[in-house]
């Protein structure tokens, strides 16, 4: 996961303003950031196709780097070495050793949160036409989880419609919340809506918000808020009555859903029975949420983690992920097949994404 240099996103996010403002940044910096990233750029596109031995598991949680996006990271100070370090061979030549067919591709956290509405949207589109020309350059390989510019909420709703009518993307990726609102808030209901009506697959990564950054002194953000993130989101969906709502949406939550193993009982038992939701939902209401939802297995590969998410969802809901850079397909794969056997080892490397992704069952 990310381990950001200078200012962690909380501390200067200000998502409504000017581009790069939060950092001070100009459009000529930013500009002069995206040539000093051309390196990753040239990386990028070479090989054209890289020979493997008939892998099969999809991963539905691996990082692009796009050039356009590296240079907003290095301006804002918020690149690391993995990122750095990317290149699609290098991404190609470790889905192989992890036997993955086809890697699902986005950006990770912030995505383009603290650019500023200018700067967002044209970094979310060419962050998406990379990916794009990924998968044309490698066919079977990639598949596109599109970058929105949110919080933005019209420029949001022009991306989804340039990337799925124009890009034909799978679905799109999002972060799990935004400044100080989490995906359950009333503001991003025409985003829902509209992939709603799509029959939209969204993927989530976890961010730090604005109340929570820096919690703990010497403690990164990665190490427990990412988690912790993800649950409050959980529970802005459901508590909403937003993922009730648009139940064409399929949701996969990074990471196992964070915490939300941890709070299971919470979710089940006190949110249903208490006040002030002990009446407005019920647990068969909750239950139904929790276990229509799919989670992947980034950075929870090992036997306890997967074992309190199957006990929560049973492999029918669980798809596999890696979280490349910052993990390998080769450290998932040891763990997921550890864990997982015959027909649930077949859900969780390939099945369940299939549902989601279906026209990979013909790449």
């Amino acid at each position: 996961m990310l381990k950001w240099k200078g200012r962690s996103l909380a501390a200067s996010c200000n998502c409504c303003v000017g581009p790069l403002s939060t950092t001070g940044v100009s459009r000529r910096q930013f500009v002069a950031g995206a040539a000093a990233a051309g390196v990753v750029a040239a990386a990028g596109f070479a090989p054209k196709v890289f020979a493997q031995a008939k892998p099969h598991r999809i991963d539905v949680h691996c990082h692009i780097v796009p050039p356009t996006w590296f240079a907003a990271m290095e301006v804002i100070g918020r690149s690391d070495f993995p990122l750095k370090n990317w290149s699609v061979q290098k991404l190609l030549e470790d889905m192989d050793k992890g036997g993955v067919a086809t890697s699902m591709t986005s950006p990770t956290t912030p995505q383009v949160t603290p650019l500023g509405k200018d700067v967002a949207v044209k970094v979310a589109r060419e962050a998406n036409e990379f990916a794009k020309k990924m998968e044309a350059d490698h066919p079977g390989r990639f598949g596109v989880w599109a970058t929105l510019p949110l919080p933005h909420i019209d420029e949001s709703l022009k991306e989804i419609a340039y990337a799925f009518d124009t890009l034909k993307v799978d679905g799109v990726g999002c972060m799990t919340s935004y400044g100080d609102k989490w995906l359950g808030h009333a503001m991003f209901a025409p985003v829902w809506e509209e992939l709603n009506r799509r029959k939209a697959t969204v993927y989530t990564h976890p961010t730090s918000a604005n109340c929570c950054a820096n919690l703990v002194q010497g403690v990164p953000d990665y190490v427990i808020e990412f988690g912790s993130d993800t649950t409050r989101t959980i529970a802005s969906l459901i508590l909403s009555g937003t993922s009730q709502k648009f139940k064409e949406i399929n949701w996969i939550w990074s990471h196992g859903g964070g915490a939300l193993t941890a709070f299971a009982e919470r979710f089940q038992w006190q949110l249903v029975n208490t006040p002030p939701y002990r009446g407005k939902i019920t647990l068969e209401q909750m239950n139904g949420e929790l276990k229509r939802f799919y989670y992947d297995t980034a950075a929870i590969s090992g036997g306890v983690t997967l074992g309190a998410l199957n006990e929560l969802v049973t492999s029918s809901q669980i798809v596999y992920g890696t979280d490349f850079p910052y993990r390998t397909a080769a450290d998932h794969t040891k763990g997921v097949t550890a864990f997982f056997k015959g027909d649930d080892l077949k859900k969780v490397d390939r099945e369940n994404a299939l549902k989601l992704v279906p026209r990979l069952r013909s790449a």
